[in-house]
């Protein structure tokens, strides 16, 4: 079932939703992150994360694009990944 815009989201779900992650390039980093995604997106792919290094490589820039079913979902996905000790910004 395909729900509309609501006065508190102008987005209309479900709908894919890209989500750039970003955080000091260390081992296991992108596992990581993928693995809190998938948690809270179950259908995600995470084959389809795409990885980009800073230029000096010192830092991982990952975009994880989901199929998002709510707004709630999303926040919930942000406060997970916020929190999470090895991110620095999530967009």
């Amino acid at each position: 079932m395909i729900s509309t815009a609501t006065a508190s989201s102008p987005l209309v779900f479900p709908t894919d939703f890209p989500i750039k992650v970003m955080g000091r390039r260390v081992e296991g980093f992108a596992q990581q992150i993928a693995a809190v995604v998938s948690e809270h997106a179950p259908d995600f792919d995470t084959q389809t994360i795409e990885v980009r290094a800073s230029k000096f490589g010192n830092y991982l820039s990952l975009t994880a694009t989901v199929r998002a079913t709510s707004r709630e979902q999303l926040d919930t996905l942000y406060r997970a990944l916020t929190g999470h000790p090895l991110v620095k910004i999530v967009l």
